[in-house]
């Protein structure tokens, strides 16, 4: 399994640094929703310029205007961009578009998507399927979101969990078949990220 650290409420340059302390260990680097919205593309620019061997997620999280966003964020050097679930399958199927046109990948973010939206969802099936547990959960209801969706996406070949995800319920997303655990302030937060990044993947690895 991998792991993908998650980086948001920081300045350009925490984040390099917080980059330079996991970027031996993390197998993504998220470039949060509030870093994109704090300071634009030129986030995604300057991380990408600063780590161009590092896989970069930017979490756009696009609703609407696929087209623009999808071409402009990967041209800033994304090499993984999001979309809602909750967008229009015309929405997604744009992002899927431009993805294959520039060789990158794509993400369908699940956060509170319906049962129904989500078996519409299952035909992109060259996508990363986010199951998301909101941040203002607190990271309650992780295990049961988590064993209920590996259920519900199954024949969906690559899988990532986020919201709250901790070294103790990453055995649970890796029995569940998920291919990448998104690890937000369990890693930025610790007191030493690095070792923290280094036991997060060792257990993934495992």
């Amino acid at each position: 399994m991998k792991i993908q650290v998650a980086i948001d409420r920081v300045t350009v340059e925490q984040a390099i640094e917080t980059i330079e302390a996991v970027k031996d260990y993390a197998d993504i680097v998220e470039i949060g929703t509030s870093l994109i919205k704090d300071y634009g593309l030129e986030s995604v620019r300057r991380i990408k310029k600063a780590f161009p061997l590092v896989k970069i997620l930017a979490d756009i999280k696009t609703i609407d205007e696929a087209e623009y966003e999808f071409i402009a964020v990967y041209e800033a050097g994304a090499d993984i961009a999001t979309v809602m679930g909750g967008s229009a399958l015309a929405s997604i199927e744009i992002c899927r578009n431009v993805a294959q046109k520039y060789k990158k990948e794509y993400m369908i973010d699940l956060l509170e998507v319906s049962d129904d939206k989500l078996n519409e969802l299952k035909q992109f099936k060259d996508a990363i399927f986010c199951v998301h547990l909101p941040a203002d959960k607190d990271g309650v209801g992780l295990e049961a979101l988590v064993e209920k969706s590996s259920k519900q996406l199954e024949g969906c070949p690559r899988l990532a969990v986020a919201g709250g995800v901790s070294l103790s319920t990453l055995s649970i997303i890796k029995n569940g078949g998920y291919e990448i655990a998104i690890v937000g302030g369990a890693i930025t937060k610790a007191e030493n990220m690095k070792e923290m990044a280094r036991d997060f993947a060792r257990k993934a690895r495992d």
